[in-house]
């Protein structure tokens, strides 16, 4: 089953490629969102995401009865997975 996360958008900017990406918090958890399907999405708005993609903007009442129903079913597991850093540049490996 895939699910969509609401979370409230905290941030928004656009990335090396010109791709809108936006810190959005999931509960405490911030993580980095994908605009690109939601334009009309503005700071302080909240987002259904998955897999990292804003999908849809809902209302705040909205969000906080889906995260809530989502967390009474443990299917919040995703948000702990760490993040990857973009901004940090590839580490050379040694070759010998």
């Amino acid at each position: 089953m895939c699910l969509a996360i609401p979370g409230k958008v905290l941030e928004i900017q656009q990335d090396a490629a010109g791709v809108r990406m936006a810190r959005t918090n999931f509960g405490g958890i911030v993580k980095q969102v994908c605009l690109e399907y939601t334009p009309e999405v503005q700071c302080g708005d909240y987002v259904l995401v998955h897999v990292g993609f804003a999908l849809s903007k809902v209302n705040e009442s909205e969000a906080e009865r889906t995260y809530s129903a989502l967390q009474a079913m443990n299917q919040l597991g995703e948000l702990d997975v760490p993040q990857l850093d973009s901004t940090v540049p590839n580490q050379p490996t040694d070759s010998t």
